[in-house]
């Protein structure tokens, strides 16, 4: 697999009782879409090992360079008429995100 590049792909779980998982893994894979099928089958044993449904949502990001420290493992760009702080409280600071071990 020379010519492979890396290929990180966010998958959305629903985790049951209102929760959601996203959760990035990270492929080396010969094109974005054999990344992509690999996440997902990834993603459905995933899935069936915690108890959660996969939602069958896959963002890829196909990186530029090989992985390394402070390396770039995924970009998604929304379009949003928003300001920032109510970008960020919408979709990353809702007061519902189970962010450190004790939440989950």
């Amino acid at each position: 697999m020379e010519s492979s590049g890396w290929v990180s792909v966010r998958c959305i779980f629903d985790a049951g009782d209102s929760a959601y998982e996203e959760r990035i893994t990270l492929w080396r894979a010969a094109s974005l879409e054999d990344g992509i099928r690999r996440a997902e089958t990834d993603a459905e044993e995933y899935a069936s090992d915690v108890g959660m449904k996969y939602l069958r949502v896959a963002q890829a990001y196909l990186l530029a360079d090989v992985p390394d420290d402070g390396a770039e493992v995924f970009s998604l760009i929304r379009s949003s008429g928003l300001r920032p702080e109510e970008y960020v409280d919408r979709y990353f600071d809702t007061g519902t995100e189970h962010q450190n071990r004790d939440d989950e």
